[in-house]
């Protein structure tokens, strides 16, 4: 039986590889163990071992990075350092720091402000896009889908919120609720306030891991419904519907809640304009 001391430990990432220091392949095909006992290839099974990969100077600097922005070494929204001072702590070339933080924007995890610099995006958008693109890219994916989603998460946050929104939780869902009545007749405002008092709602509900899911589907949900907003009387029939909502929040009654948050999505599914080719959300 191997002993710690008898393993060499390489770091990958976040993992740490045992590999034990006993067994040393040769060229030769031949493998010899601690006993000195030669045993020919093919006695024991190797199909697992393939060629190492040779990475590039740009892969290596995008692992890194990733690793630093997991981490929480810098925090979302934070400015990171501009790229002649990356590239002179990292000991790497501009250009190939430059392809790495192309991939990491493309993953949703920077955003590159013109004139501004790089910032890092909050955590529920990482890795979004790549999902967005699976999303919007299956031909299975339509608006009754997404619609489907959105009550199985948020009718259930709803009746949480009702069971564990806090005072200040309360009026920040009320602060989202005015805006909207303040926003009707301006389709670019309402939807904000829309979104914003949905999300509210979500964080009344206190579960980080079904916040994060409704962030997700919100991104494709602001894209869908601002056409929606334009028919007649939808905007008015949104803002009743939330009135309801919050009603049943702010008293507590969660079956109420969940209930309410059922009709809002299912009446509003019918207006939903779905766009063959949805753009993508910056953080």
């Amino acid at each position: 039986m191997e002993t710690e001391s008898s393993c060499v430990p390489f770091v990958f990432a976040e993992r740490i590889i045992l590999e034990p220091r006993g067994f040393n392949l040769r060229p030769n095909g031949l493998t010899t163990g601690k006993s000195g006992y030669n045993v020919q290839k093919g006695s024991m099974s190797s199909s697992f071992l393939t060629p190492v990969s040779r990475t590039t100077v740009t892969t290596d600097v995008c692992r890194k990075l990733v690793g630093h922005l997991m981490r929480g070494h810098w925090a979302a929204g934070e400015k990171i350092p501009p790229e002649r001072i990356l590239s002179q702590k990292l000991g790497v070339g501009r250009a190939s720091l430059r392809e790495a933080l192309k991939a990491l924007e493309i993953m949703g995890m920077i955003e590159t402000r013109l004139g501004e610099g790089t910032f890092v995006c909050g955590r529920s958008e990482f890795f979004a896009r790549p999902l967005l693109w699976a999303i919007t890219g299956s031909d299975i994916s339509d608006a009754r889908e997404l619609v489907e989603a959105r009550k199985l998460i948020e009718v259930e946050l709803a009746g949480l919120a009702a069971e564990r929104a806090t005072a200040d939780d309360l009026t920040k869902i009320g602060e989202t609720l005015d805006l909207m009545e303040a926003s009707i007749g301006d389709p670019g405002r309402f939807l904000e306030a829309d979104v914003q008092f949905h999300l509210a709602i979500a964080e009344a509900g206190h579960n980080t891991i079904l916040l994060n899911s409704i962030l997700l589907i919100r991104n494709l949900m602001r894209q869908w419904v601002s056409t929606a907003l334009t028919s007649d009387g939808v905007a008015l029939e949104a803002v009743e519907q939330h009135k309801r909502i919050f009603l049943a929040i702010s008293k507590r009654r969660s079956e109420q809640a969940r209930r309410c948050m059922d009709l809002h999505l299912e009446t509003m599914a019918k207006h939903l304009s779905l766009p063959k080719h949805p753009t993508m959300i910056t953080c």
